[in-house]
């Protein structure tokens, strides 16, 4: 299930996104090449959020973390945890999970500036507000892929929210019954240097897993 706000399909606030895109779709018509909305339902008790889309990953297909080794690493990890129904993400389906990216669309050289990440803020916001809600009963879990999407979730919530700085692994209260986990981003660098193991991203799902069944 994706429910996206009014406009954000034709959104043109960040000039230099807006440009690649365009550039994108003549090179690739068969590219999504457009934002890239949250995949999985509204209502699901953890969320995943990584940086923005890869250019022949999710910026391909239209669905976060699917197209390219990053989303063939996490699915692989997410299936292990019983987050998914299979490991191939074009056959997958989610289990009480959503994944989304800070930046909707793709960025150059895969790195999105600071006005970007202000400009995409607001439907962050609206993803984790939709996630914490009034005080759930029911645990609930973010996990950010990556110190970039850690400092996104961070400024999202708001400096009434104490976030420690990212260090992967780590595991912070962000509200009642609300959890916040990093990793390690689960990008070709990071997974072929060894920085992120399937051991390491496996320990972090599990812990986000036995949260949400305590």
């Amino acid at each position: 299930m994706n429910r996206s706000p009014a406009g954000f399909h034709r959104c043109q606030k960040c000039p230099r996104l807006v440009a690649l895109r365009r550039q994108v779709g003549v090179s690739h018509p068969d590219y999504h090449a457009a934002p890239v909305a949250a995949w999985g339902s509204p209502r699901a008790r953890l969320l995943l959020v990584g940086l923005a889309p890869g250019m022949h990953g999710a910026n391909r297909t239209g669905r976060p973390f699917t197209g390219d080794a990053s989303g063939d690493f996490l699915f692989a990890a997410l299936f292990r945890a019983r987050l998914v129904t299979h490991p191939d993400a074009a056959q997958a389906r989610l289990r009480g999970l959503r994944i989304t990216n800070a930046v909707k669309c793709l960025p150059p050289g895969n790195r999105p500036n600071a006005r970007e990440l202000r400009s995409c803020q607001p439907y962050l916001m609206e993803e984790l507000a939709a996630l914490v809600g009034e005080r759930p009963r029911r645990q609930r879990v973010v996990v950010c892929l990556g110190a970039l999407a850690h400092d996104a979730v961070a400024s999202a919530l708001g400096p009434t929210v104490a976030i420690p700085s990212f260090r992967h692994g780590q595991c912070h209260p962000i509200a009642a019954n609300v959890w916040l986990l990093d990793t390690y981003h689960p990008s070709r660098l990071n997974t072929n240097t060894g920085r992120l193991t399937e051991a390491m991203l496996d320990e972090v799902l599990m812990q986000a897993t036995t949260l949400l069944r305590s």
